[in-house]
């Protein structure tokens, strides 16, 4: 059955259970603090976790760990081959690796957004933050409340700096995406859902709770703007691409 899957989705689902294993059970946890997406003024990023977020899933060590790289590849199986057979490969790699691309560039424009809201903040209480980014220790001071304050916001720009992206959902969001604009009255059944639904009303739905989860740091650990962007890529080429559906290679 897997060998029917056609080559370029059956080989990034390759890839990603081929460096799960390495990552989790030759090289953990140094493979994920090398190939993980950092937020692109960390001390920890560099320029090919643009890319290489993109094959790395939570630890199997984690709570979910293991579920996170069986949903990404479950849903890439779902709709993937569909795409892949109808743009034809150079199109289906192009949607996949933008799509990844666009969700790694709308969830660090929103990390940049909070960490220069969080710099601002610290500046103004004393500290320099210049250092701290990059890597130095900084001096405390002030009165009781302004430490305090001092921590909270340190803890929260550490969480930028220090939390890293990872996985496919960004690229197979642009996927789901596409699939949703270039058949949008296909029905799929998802789970809590008793009946099939269409997706062209589903994907908005969960276009708008992501943006939801994303601002508003609801998000449990999930990268919910990276899946909108991903998304938003995958709209945009299928749109462009459906006006010229029957003529692709």
């Amino acid at each position: 059955m897997f060998n029917n899957i056609p080559p370029i989705t059956r080989n990034i689902i390759i890839i990603n259970i081929v460096v799960y294993l390495i990552a989790n059970f030759l090289y953990y946890p140094s493979l994920y603090n090398t190939l993980s997406g950092f937020y692109p003024f960390s001390p920890n990023f560099k320029s090919w976790q643009i890319i290489t977020h993109m094959f790395m899933h939570a630890p199997f060590r984690e709570p979910g760990g293991f579920m996170h790289i069986l949903f990404n590849m479950f849903t890439l199986f779902s709709f993937g081959p569909v795409l892949e057979q109808v743009l034809g490969e150079k199109k289906y790699i192009l949607l996949y690796f933008a799509s990844g691309l666009g969700s790694f560039f709308l969830f660090n424009l929103w990390n940049f957004v909070e960490a220069q809201q969080i710099i601002s903040a610290l500046q103004s209480l004393g500290l320099n933050t210049d250092a701290y980014i990059s890597g130095a220790g900084v001096q405390l001071s002030g009165n009781a409340d302004t430490v305090l304050k001092q921590r909270d916001l340190l803890g929260s720009l550490d969480a930028i700096l220090k939390t890293p992206m990872m996985g496919a959902s960004g690229a197979i969001f642009g996927v789901v995406a596409a699939f949703a604009t270039l058949y949008p009255d296909a029905k799929i059944g998802i789970m809590f859902i008793p009946v099939p639904i269409k997706v062209k009303y589903l994907l908005p739905i969960i276009v708008v709770i992501s943006i939801y989860l994303g601002v508003s740091g609801n998000g449990g650990g999930i990268a919910h703007l990276a899946h909108v962007g991903g998304a938003l890529v995958g709209w945009l080429l299928a749109r462009n691409w459906k006006k010229h559906l029957y003529r692709f290679n």
